[in-house]
């Protein structure tokens, strides 16, 4: 059963789409597994609104980030912000920040 969708905004396709095809296939196979079970090796909570899909490949560490979207209640949503390579152990703030940015202006378009 599936527990949410995922729907992938602009910028989180831009970095998807410049990821080589096995590390793009493994990002999906986490985000449709994730969709089926909350795994927090693979979809954890970062901060209070902020989500991140995590996947190590090849030496990379891939992360992608989201926020919840509970505003229907026929389906929840989940939304795909923006990714990056995550090259050291915290994630940046910078990062945090742009994810958060795009949630409000998300809500406020809605």
């Amino acid at each position: 059963m599936k527990l949410y969708e995922t729907i992938i905004l602009a910028q989180a396709d831009k970095f998807i789409n410049k990821l080589d095809d096995k590390s793009t296939k493994k990002l999906f196979f986490t985000i449709r597994n994730s969709e089926q079970n909350i795994d927090p090796k693979f979809f954890k909570k970062l901060r209070k609104e902020i989500w991140e899909f995590k996947v190590k490949f090849s030496n990379k560490q891939i992360r992608v980030l989201a926020f919840w979207d509970k505003t229907e209640k026929s389906k929840t949503l989940v939304i795909a912000t923006n990714g990056f390579y995550k090259k050291t152990q915290k994630t940046p703030a910078s990062e945090i920040k742009k994810a958060d940015r795009i949630r409000k202006e998300y809500f406020e378009t809605k």
